[in-house]
């Protein structure tokens, strides 16, 4: 089969040659093919606003919580934190239902319009006399309640992709996602020059401040995303091959369009897979004790905690960006299962790296911190931390490792060599596992609707950004990094096997059917 590649909008997609004829059976039209690719474009630039909403925001939770309501904690700030995700694990499913059966505009619109208002509700968390947290509680669910649109973007450039195309798609999405979750802080960082006053506008009753611009600014481009998402988007449906299918979700189909097959989807392998993805970002979720970790590590002040890691974590943004681009190469050589084989073992080398080794600790610290102290118990706490006032006098500033961790005394420390190392390794294992399950999940399942096994999938990774750092910082803080990182080390191993066991299932809907060769 000859087929174009994807940013190429030049000429239809061809066939297979009619037999006894030298002419191509014309597959697809070329304005089909701009139209179906705009749309798919539309929706790459949704992900990457859901992204920034998320992120856009997630360090100036802890400030402004505070100064809306002097009764939150930061137990209660873990709560807001997750309420995100808990959200959009609640959502995914019913806005992939939902996407099943109607047209794809109507819950992406909705779902967009959720986002718009949540963004402002939170801009007014401040005007009730009482209860503030609790609105910041729900606005900040909302907006997570409004990213369960993630399946339905998925589930569309699935279904609105060949199977050549499917592993460029999905990672161009990936990318978009990740490139949102890196300029979003960014943007907060520009706000920032706003202050904490800013300016009031009395008649509304609107303060845009440093807390407040950011998230208008994501309802005003939210509200940009819908006029296009109107004016743009089309139902389109290809099969395996690219050939035009039934829309069941839009209107009647015409006489020339493939009917959607009836063969069954292999559930063991749609099992097997949402295992896999809950996997693969549990463990990612390593990410919430790298501030406490550096702390304890090498005696960084909040201050040089706050800047390293954030130079760090900035660049291991960049880099997976660069992965989801070199995978698009990289998987047509090797292929989609090899990839995610390769990426588990990548991610179990860059844990097994991170173990402490030697004769060498980390400096205890003996101080008694009181106020001071190190967060290392909750995920609400290190987001504290990375938010203590910069005016602080930070020369008398207890560092090292606190004696109240019993492990300080005796695990060896992990070298800033080591660290680094196994941040490279992580940053590329994690991107190429999470673009290849969602590739190999959307071949699974093939050209039949994958709205609600989307919103499935979805629901997993929101789940995993819930429980896994509720386990890293517990398993940290009371056994150490040795015990932290070798149960993951353990969890990869039998990842590892199950992706093992079901190795051969992980295959394309049509090819499992016969109908393509692999």
């Amino acid at each position: 089969m000859a087929s174009l590649g994807v940013d190429s909008e030049q000429e239809p997609l061809l066939g297979d040659r009619t037999p006894g004829s030298r002419e191509w059976d014309i597959i697809e039209t070329e304005e089909h093919y701009k139209s179906r690719w705009r749309s798919i474009r539309i929706l790459y630039l949704t992900m990457f606003l859901s992204s920034v909403g998320f992120s856009i925001v997630i360090m100036s939770i802890w400030p402004y919580l505070q100064k809306i309501d002097q009764t939150a904690d930061a137990s209660f700030l873990g709560w807001v934190i997750a309420s995100y995700s808990l959200g959009q694990m609640v959502a995914s499913p019913i806005f992939g239902l939902w996407s099943n059966y109607r047209p794809r505009k109507e819950p992406l619109i909705v779902s967009i319009f959720i986002s718009v208002a949540a963004n402002c509700l939170y801009a007014y968390v401040h005007v009730p006399a009482s209860h503030n947290k609790y609105y910041m509680l729900a606005a900040r669910g909302l907006v997570g309640f409004g990213a369960g649109n993630v399946a339905v973007i998925r589930s569309y450039i699935a279904g609105a992709t060949s199977l050549q195309e499917r592993t460029s798609s999905m990672a161009n999405t990936s990318a978009c996602q990740a490139l949102g979750f890196i300029l979003g802080p960014v943007f907060q960082t520009c706000f920032a020059l706003i202050g904490e006053k800013g300016v009031t506008w009395d008649v509304i009753k609107l303060q845009i401040n440093m807390y407040t611009a950011p998230v208008l600014l994501g309802a005003f481009l939210g509200i940009l995303n819908i006029i296009l998402i109107l004016t743009i988007l089309r139902e389109h449906r290809v099969d395996d091959s690219g050939r035009q299918c039934k829309n069941i979700n839009f209107e009647e189909a015409s006489t020339d369009e493939v009917q959607v097959p009836q063969e069954n989807i292999d559930q063991v392998a749609v099992v097997a897979t949402n295992i896999l993805f809950f996997v693969i970002l549990f463990i990612f979720r390593f990410e919430t004790i790298v501030t406490p970790l550096t702390m304890d590590m090498y005696a960084w002040t909040r201050e040089q905690a706050v800047l390293y890691d954030g130079i760090i974590l900035a660049a291991l943004g960049v880099e997976a960006v660069i992965i989801f681009m070199g995978i698009k190469l990289l998987s047509k050589k090797i292929g989609e299962r090899a990839l995610l084989l390769g990426g588990l073992i990548i991610i179990w080398v860059g844990f097994f790296v991170l173990l402490p080794w030697g004769n060498q600790f980390p400096k205890i610290q003996w101080e008694d911190l009181h106020n001071n102290s190190i967060p290392n118990t909750t995920f609400g706490e290190i987001i504290i931390t990375l938010w203590k006032s910069p005016r602080e006098d930070h020369s008398e500033e207890p560092t090292g490792c606190p004696v109240e961790q019993a492990w300080c005394l005796y695990t060896p420390m992990i070298h800033l060599a080591q660290f680094l190392i196994s941040a490279v390794l992580i940053g590329i294992g994690y991107p190429s596992c999470n673009v290849m399950s969602y590739t190999l999940y959307s071949k699974i399942l093939g050209p039949n609707p994958q709205g609600v096994y989307m919103g499935w999938l979805t629901a997993s990774g929101s789940a995993a950004r819930i429980l896994g750092p509720v386990f890293i910082s517990q398993v940290y803080t009371a056994w150490g990094p040795r015990w932290a990182f070798s149960l993951v080390c353990g969890m990869v191993v039998l990842t590892v096997t199950l992706l093992g066991v079901v190795y051969r299932r992980l295959i394309a809907f049509s090819v499992r059917h016969g109908r393509i060769q692999e």
